[in-house]
């Protein structure tokens, strides 16, 4: 069971002593005399006048207005973690210019805007300023803390947690330092949680909690731990958006507070302040000012999300379990007598010999090259589930291997780290993070909170300095594995549910052991809208929950609200009833074949918004205050959204619903219902009555969104059917859109530029094309063009 209360962690110490700091005056001070500045960063010392202990200050000016901050150790008594891998390449720095140096400190030039930075030597703090604006502030509330390695007596920090002991062989190495940002009312970010969009304040609550888990059936609207941590953290208000990237993979708290200050006219700060509870500070400030500048300067550091196959955009069905290959062909042949398109269909790891993955079932599955033959026949494919532990079994070449070269996590005491999981007793496959090689890991049952020991090794490293890490390393390796099959041909599609900053560039993740719950379904609009703003657009939530079983309008809200959800997949637990479409009787199944319906018809959509994500890294799924920055009345939102900056989304995730209240945004904005064409008025809220066939979308005014018309039984089975064109037109511009085509599953749009990509306009009365870039001059396609005027309905 997950213990979702902070209090009963191993790392409870680490996270009382550092809360235990209040606000006040910090024992940091800046040696002045100790500053070195080259054309590439600033270099200077801080002492603890408390312990006399030293550390080491780096400031780096980044090249896409972006400021990065190390302190480590001065001196350590061996080298502290520093992550590996996630960084897509070591960030291009700009010169850093010295403006003025006195007793108190130095100023530094950040470049264009007037934009310096602070240094102030006692206490020590760090300010960025824009003119004579504040806007971020470091170690401003004194929290700076820095818990230095020594030498210890064995035990002398040992910790349990009822029958497991957690040795601290080096004591106490946590780290914490505090944010200030002036005039910010709205933070966002840090996913991995249950809970709404815009984050709150942790002021007498537990913390936020990064510390990838694996969770069953978790609780909505809390700040426990889950199954993913990505330490990033986005800052908004109407005049600028930033962002903060906490480089630390190891367990990590983040509390929020805020204020409000001035008599005449209040300003609003928020608070934060990151506690990890090993390896050193490494944090990138992204100064925006826009939020797609933010987008653009994080995806410079980690990278863009992969660019998934387009039949990855499609309808997956998955359950714990299929039986074997009969029920395989009878849930294919129930899609095709019901006139339902799907693209995958998922086998867990019950299709495994013993669950020796890599394997089949000799009895359940005889003959899997015919099985998937027979699903590539009718242009659809499978997808197996592995999960990476390995079973021990001197039988099992797979153990043999690993073991044999020593890939195997090693306890504390130099063995091979064992656990119990669904084979059994296995172990960890696990190498050095800094070697690149194989790694593989997951949860493991009969571990402190269902998860592998703190002072377990990989190499010289202990499990809790990179702990998070895990998840990334396991799709990232699964990811590269797969091209290097296809001999580097093939866009591989591979779902993780653990992950870290950088995941993105590997493929999907999803929300995990949701249950089928209202409030499951509600949660999960927030959960992706988070997602996609640290990055990670390829996300959903399993469609009808994971757990339990629901009721037959909450299936159908489901499927309407996966079906505009970047990733759209059913999948249930083992022990739940049957829930293929079908099996809810004619009228629900027809309200589901249209849901699904809708999600192919968008297709060509949803790959050109990939391909801008994969391109840019913008999101895919975004809050409306992304495109509506300005607009206070968005910044809260969670239960609507929107996909890219065209289509307005506002699922109906309430039992019994008979209405729903969207806001249309943008002041002399038109929207149009896509259902009925109907026109709206943007900048205000709307109310729609709606019906259990009801999925209220709504297309922007001034734009043009492709459509396939002719649904058939998969993507790859419309790729030469027309397109549909339909025009949204405005008072305000005239009508813009794209059109993006490629192969469809190739690098070849990359590697060969192989692909069209065309732009569309409506003006006087007339639609005109140009090409951005294209190069299959081959294709043939058929346009047939939809209007939505304002007089047309």
């Amino acid at each position: 069971m997950y213990l979702n209360k902070h209090v009963l962690t191993l790392c409870v110490c680490a996270l009382r002593r550092q809360r235990a700091l209040k606000p006040g005056q910090s024992p940091y001070r800046a040696l002045l005399e100790t500053l070195e500045l080259t054309n590439t960063k600033l270099t200077l010392q801080l002492i603890n006048d408390n312990n006399k202990v030293r550390l080491l200050l780096e400031l780096y000016r980044l090249q896409g207005n972006m400021t990065r901050v190390k302190i480590n150790e001065l001196k350590p008594l061996k080298p502290r973690f520093e992550v590996p891998d996630v960084l897509i390449n070591d960030p291009p720095t700009e010169p850093l210019s010295l403006l003025s140096r006195d007793e108190n400190g130095v100023v530094l030039s950040l470049g264009a805007d007037s934009q310096r930075l602070i240094v102030s030597a006692k206490p020590f703090r760090l300010d960025i300023m824009e003119g004579r604006e504040v806007l971020l502030s470091l170690n401003s509330r004194g929290l700076l803390a820095f818990e230095h390695l020594r030498i210890l007596e064995d035990g002398m920090w040992e910790e349990t947690f009822k029958s497991h002991t957690d040795s601290k062989p080096n004591g106490p190495s946590s780290i914490s330092l505090d944010f200030s940002l002036p005039g910010v009312e709205n933070v966002y970010g840090i996913p991995e949680h249950a809970d709404s969009l815009k984050l709150k304040a942790t002021d007498g609550g537990d913390p936020y909690r990064l510390f990838n888990l694996d969770v069953f059936q978790y609780e909505v609207f809390n700040p426990m731990a889950l199954y993913g941590a990505i330490p990033v953290m986005l800052s908004h208000s109407a005049q600028r958006t930033m962002g903060i990237f906490w480089l630390n993979a190891a367990e990590t708290w983040v509390d929020i507070s805020s204020n409000t200050a001035g008599k005449v006219r209040p300003t609003h700060t928020h608070n934060v302040r990151w506690i990890s509870e090993s390896g050193i500070i490494d944090v990138f400030i992204m100064l925006g000012p826009t939020p797609t500048d933010v987008f653009s300067q994080y995806a410079s550091l980690t990278g863009t999300q992969a660019f998934p196959p387009l039949s990855a955009l499609a309808y997956h069905q998955c359950r714990w379990n299929y039986n074997d290959q009969e029920d395989v062909a009878a849930v294919d042949q129930g899609f095709d007598d019901h006139d339902i398109p799907y693209d995958f269909i998922w086998l867990d790891i019950e299709h495994t010999d013993g669950k020796r993955y890599f394997t089949w079932d000799p009895h359940k599955f005889p003959q899997p090259k015919d099985m998937l033959q027979g699903l590539l026949d009718k242009r659809r494919k499978m997808v197996t589930i592995v999960d990476p532990h390995i079973k021990v079994d001197s039988s099992y070449k797979i153990h043999n291997e690993i073991r044999s070269k020593g890939f195997y996590v090693k306890s504390k005491d130099g063995g091979d780290y064992e656990g119990w999981c669904w084979p059994g007793k296995r172990w960890r496959n696990w190498s050095d993070p800094q070697s690149k090689k194989g790694k593989q890991m997951n949860c493991m049952f009969n571990g402190p909170e269902v998860t592998m020991h703190k002072d377990a090794l990989h190499g010289n490293w202990e499990n809790r300095d990179l702990h998070n890490l895990y998840g990334l390393y396991v799709q990232r390796a699964t990811a590269e594995g797969l091209i290097e099959r296809s001999g580097g041909v093939e866009r591989p599609f591979v779902l993780a549910r653990a992950f870290f900053a950088g995941s993105q560039r590997y493929g999907a993740v999803w929300t995990g052991d949701n249950a089928a719950e209202w409030e499951h379904l509600k949660i999960s609009i927030p959960m992706c809208l988070s997602l996609g703003l640290v990055g990670v657009s390829f996300c959903g939530a399993d469609v009808g929950g994971f757990f339990k079983s629901p009721s037959t309008e909450l299936l159908v809200r489901w499927y309407q609200t996966g079906a505009y959800q970047p990733f759209f997949r059913a999948h249930a637990h083992l022990d739940t009833p049957r829930r293929e479409p079908w099996l809810f009787g004619p009228e629900n199944t027809a309200l589901i074949r249209e849901a699904v319906r809708q999600r192919y018809a968008l297709l060509p959509y949803w790959y050109q918004l990939f391909y801008h994500a994969h391109h840019s890294g913008q999101p895919v799924m975004r809050p409306l205050w992304v495109e509506y920055p300005q607009d206070t009345a968005t910044f809260s939102m969670d239960d609507q959204f929107l996909l890219g900056e065209d289509l307005l989304v506002h699922p109906v995730t309430e039992e019994g619903a008979r209405g729903v209240t969207a806001y249309l945004p943008g002041k002399g904005e038109v929207w149009f219902d896509v259902h009925t064409f109907q026109k709206h008025n943007g900048a205000q809220n709307l109310y729609i009555p709606v019906t259990i066939s009801s999925i209220p979308v709504f297309q922007r005014g001034g734009s043009i969104i492709s459509r396939k018309a002719r649904v058939r039984r998969s993507s790859s089975c419309m790729e030469h059917d027309p397109y549909t064109l339909f025009v949204a037109l405005s008072p305000k511009r005239f009508a813009q859109g794209e059109l993006y085509i490629d192969d469809g599953h190739t690098f070849n749009f990359d590697k060969q530029k192989q692909f069209i990509h065309r732009r569309f306009s409506f003006a006087n009365n007339a639609l005109s094309s140009r090409s951005v870039k294209s190069f299959l001059s081959h294709i043939l396609f058929i346009f047939v063009v939809t209007l939505l005027d304002f007089c047309l309905c």
